[in-house]
């Protein structure tokens, strides 16, 4: 069986937005996870850079490991996650994914992942279940930030 290097015409039209995953074949390691159209997960795989897409980022890790994957006369393998997604939930799907692959090449976490991204029941009950803060509190308040420490739990630490 053939590589395929590209999609046709007539499958671009019909596949629309989907998500993509770039796998080294060396170790079967995911390290990349992109949202695309047309040919974008080809171009990605072979190591060609959008230009106008990605000017304002450095490609470093994961051009990087392309460039050694076809050092070692290998090619980048790839798997299309869903296709045919709507305009607006395409983040959402890739976000989930990039979520799911920790330690990926990726410059940008998933769209919105710190806000709605993984958490356990606890983190979410926190989110959630806290009461509502007055609109015009009666006293001056200082806002303090504890999201690096380790042990959030812990009083004495706060």
């Amino acid at each position: 069986m053939t590589q395929l290097k590209r999609f046709p015409e007539e499958v671009c039209q019909k596949i629309g937005n989907y998500v993509y995953r770039l796998i080294d074949p060396r170790n079967g390691e995911t390290f990349y996870v992109g949202k695309g159209k047309n040919n974008r997960v080809f171009d990605h795989a072979a190591g060609i850079p959008e230009v106008a897409e990605d000017s304002d980022q450095t490609l470093g890790g994961k051009l990087d490991r392309i460039r050694a994957i076809k050092n070692a006369g290998l090619s980048v393998l790839h798997v299309i996650h869903r296709h045919e997604i709507p305009d607006v939930a395409v983040f959402e799907v890739e976000a989930a994914i990039i979520d799911a692959y920790p330690g990926l090449t990726n410059i940008q976490g998933g769209h919105a992942s710190s806000d709605r991204g993984p958490m356990n029941h606890m983190e979410l009950v926190d989110k959630y279940a806290l009461p509502d803060f007055p609109a015009d509190p009666r006293h001056a308040l200082v806002l303090i930030n504890i999201n690096k420490l380790d042990d959030r739990s812990d009083r004495k630490a706060i």
